[in-house]
């Protein structure tokens, strides 16, 4: 008998997040730091694993003891590390912030000489656990360098093939933008077309989407996104809410909820594990970006971003409290 395939399996970073215990201090006198398992594609796993999905990882970490944290953690928060391997002689990532809330959280990223997550090879793939999968979310940062780009890309297009019949339900495409992690940054947008052209749900800030399409007034953000080829864009325009956009023509204009913000850092991760959440049970899309909402605005009330994802309880809490 075949395994039940996987409810969402994600690609990307992964690492250690240092973060600052002390907020509106730079990091130069900050004394004191939380260790949590960290990387965008990491975070949005764990929390869908929160909100009780079967969840997993591709990725890669140094063979080191951060290496053996991640590991540590993924088994902690319910998520399946079994495609997360090492590479011997490159370090586990970590990552450092600075907290100056409501809206200033620069990131120092360690990742040379290389990060492990970039050495990701199309042979070490398990091509029918993606295709089974009944969502695959990928990043842009997997398509900042090789071979994880012709990794990622080759994952994309094995979504595409098949196999028949597979209940799938989005292949989403992380808009993620870092240029730090780009040697050319203005080649990313050739990437990022070849990307959407197999992926069904697009997921962006309105940076994100200017690098995509060339724009990055929301609404013509979202057009764009659905002319290069998904069936959903997702536009993340921070306090101001998201807009949502589909093929069919529905469009979800939805406010932000309002909270304390700690640390804006793991909301758009929180975000997308509950948006693969509201999309596995085939919420309506309004029902959907507001549930997804209502995640992030938990986290950005958190310091931590993995350890912080809200558990379902906790989101019907902050929904019922946003409602008028």
């Amino acid at each position: 008998m075949e395994p039940e395939p996987y409810e969402l399996i994600t690609m990307g970073r992964i690492g250690v997040d240092l973060y600052p215990l002390q907020s509106g201090v730079p990091l130069s006198r900050v004394e004191t730091f939380g260790k949590f398992l960290g990387g965008s594609a990491t975070n949005v796993a764990v929390a869908a694993a929160r909100l009780g999905r079967r969840a997993a990882v591709v990725s890669r970490t140094g063979d080191d003891p951060f290496g053996a944290y991640v590991h540590e953690q993924l088994r902690r928060f319910g998520v399946d590390d079994r495609w997360v391997t090492p590479v011997p002689g490159l370090p586990t990532p970590v990552t450092f912030c600075e907290l100056f809330p409501p809206d200033d959280f620069p990131l120092y990223f360690y990742r040379r000489p290389k990060a492990p997550d970039l050495e990701l090879h199309p042979h070490e793939l398990d091509l029918d656990a993606l295709r089974r999968a009944r969502i695959f979310w990928m990043t842009g940062t997997g398509l900042s360098e090789e071979p994880s780009r012709t990794t990622t890309l080759e994952a994309l297009a094995a979504r595409s093939a098949g196999p028949p019949g597979a209940r799938r339900t989005a292949t989403v495409f992380d808009l993620d933008w870092r240029p730090v992690f780009w040697s050319e940054p203005e080649s990313a947008r050739p990437h990022y077309a070849a990307a959407l052209a197999h992926a069904t749900v697009a997921v962006g800030n309105l940076t994100e989407c200017e690098v995509a399409t060339g724009e990055s007034e929301p609404r013509a953000a979202a057009e764009a996104l659905l002319a290069a080829g998904v069936e959903l864009a997702v536009v993340k325009r921070g306090p101001e809410g998201v807009l949502a956009v589909h093929r069919d023509g529905t469009v979800v204009d939805a406010a932000a909820v309002e909270v304390e913000v700690v640390n804006g850092l793991g909301a758009g991760d929180a975000f997308g594990g509950a948006l693969c959440h509201g999309l596995l049970d085939g919420l309506p899309l309004e029902e959907t970006v507001r549930y997804a909402g209502a995640a992030g605005a938990i986290v950005a009330s958190r310091l931590e971003c993995s350890s912080a994802m809200p558990f379902p309880h906790e989101v019907a809490e902050a929904l019922d409290g946003a409602r008028p």
